[in-house]
């Protein structure tokens, strides 16, 4: 069987990501207009974020929320960020606005995990 045939019995499409995913685990708080859940992240980018749906979130894609993703006590990425959908199971996430510390931490995480400057810079380059 070809790899193509493969990609159709999978239902995959050409891969189009300009971002990396990073997988890691972290605790988030998830802030709404009026609460608050803890969930889990399951990857990350320079981009977007998905994390687990918490039990009793309710948010509609194109809304903003407050993410504070803490990879441990005291490294903590706060962004606030659009639903760009969400699945029985996870939120996706689209980053708008990161302050500048939090995007040290992301630039340096996606860095250690890419490990390939090329590809970082490339990376940076999309944001612009």
């Amino acid at each position: 069987m070809q790899a193509t045939d493969l990609e159709v019995l999978k239902g995959a499409r050409p891969e189009r990501r300009v971002f990396h995913r990073i997988p890691i685990e972290a605790e988030v708080r998830l802030y709404s207009d009026r609460a608050m859940w803890t969930t889990r992240l399951f990857d990350i980018s320079l981009k977007g974020a998905l994390v687990e749906r918490p039990l009793g979130w309710e948010g509609t894609p194109g809304k903003t929320q407050r993410l504070e993703i803490r990879m441990n006590s005291t490294t903590v990425i706060s962004v606030n960020a659009r639903i760009a959908r969400a699945a029985t199971a996870t939120v996706a996430f689209r980053m708008d606005r990161l302050d500048l510390d939090s995007f040290i931490r992301l630039k340096r995480l996606v860095e250690l995990n890419l490990g390939d400057a090329r590809l970082l810079h490339r990376e940076l380059a999309a944001l612009a």
